[in-house]
């Protein structure tokens, strides 16, 4: 996520400098033929062509973001809910019989929310799921396909058995299962804005609309601007590739890019407040790179 005040114009830049080329060359190779090959151009309803299609992307870029926005939301939700899986963990169990499950679930819970980071960034798990368990206590859920899930349901299992041998009752049970599947909850709505991508006629038609206007700009506005057309089709033209762009970087909050959901970040939150619940020394807060927030 970009934090810096303003996005740097070179990062601008590279994002919509290959199709503001091709549209710049267009633009000469229209201008040029005005003046030296005396073509003459029907004029075009530009301002109503622009109209329409601003309001086509304008509602592509509000859908991206409502996407991007409820991706923050969910991982909003996953912070409290394991700050809440701690806590329980450490007031319910009892500290002499049950100390080291209550450390096995806020470490579980740590390897967890890292799991599920590299799953929706589609990076490797294993090595991040190591990092903080054993191999022997990590096998059982590096052998599913969903990696984060099978870390949740063995610790479902684990404070089962802690019933089981009477060190929390039911009720206490029953409290720690209703946060851990606000947690499944939340893992569930990430991986639908993950897997389910914004309707095709979403995409393709502002997409394909935009550079059918960028290649009618210069013909409507030869005629008005003269030789001043490649300039001011060209920045024209910029502000509608721009505007498009942002609907593309914005649809996958957890696409691994400058534009997401700062994951890292959050998943580095959610391991200092629990290690601190436990009373482990906890690493640094994640800081920004170059501006952006990863």
């Amino acid at each position: 996520m970009i934090v810096a005040t303003t996005p740097r114009f070179t990062r601008v830049v590279a994002e919509v400098w290959k199709p503001l080329v091709i549209l710049f060359i267009w633009d000469v190779i229209v201008t040029v033929s005005y003046y030296a090959l005396e073509f003459k151009a029907p004029s075009l309803p530009l301002t109503l062509f622009g109209t329409v299609l601003a309001l086509l992307i304008g509602f592509r870029d509000n859908s991206a973001y409502q996407r991007w926005w409820e991706g923050r939301v969910l991982w909003g939700a996953m912070i409290n809910a394991s700050r809440s899986l701690s806590r329980e963990a450490r007031n319910f169990l009892p500290v002499d019989e049950a100390h080291d499950l209550r450390r096995t679930i806020v470490i579980r819970q740590i390897a967890y929310v890292n799991a599920l980071r590299c799953q929706l960034r589609r990076q490797p798990v294993d090595e991040q799921v190591l990092k903080f368990l054993s191999r022997g206590e990590a096998e059982p859920a590096l052998t599913r396909s969903n990696i984060a899930n099978g870390l949740l349901d063995g610790t479902g299992r684990r404070i089962d058995d802690a019933r089981r041998r009477g060190w929390i009752d039911t009720i206490q049970q029953t409290r720690m299962e209703s946060t851990m599947v606000d947690i499944a909850n939340a893992q569930g709505g990430m991986e639908r804005i993950k897997n389910t991508p914004l309707p095709n006629q979403y995409r393709f038609f502002p997409t394909l609309f935009t550079h059918i206007f960028c290649i009618l700009l210069p013909i409507g506005l030869v005629e008005t601007l003269g030789y001043a057309t490649p300039l001011g089709s060209t920045l024209a033209g910029l502000m509608f590739l721009a505007v498009l762009q942002i609907g593309d970087d914005l649809v996958d909050p957890f696409a691994n890019t400058v534009h997401d959901v700062p994951l890292t970040a959050m998943c580095r939150t959610i391991e200092i407040d629990l290690l601190q619940s436990i009373g482990d020394p906890a690493p640094e807060p994640t800081k920004p790179v170059k501006g952006v927030l990863w």
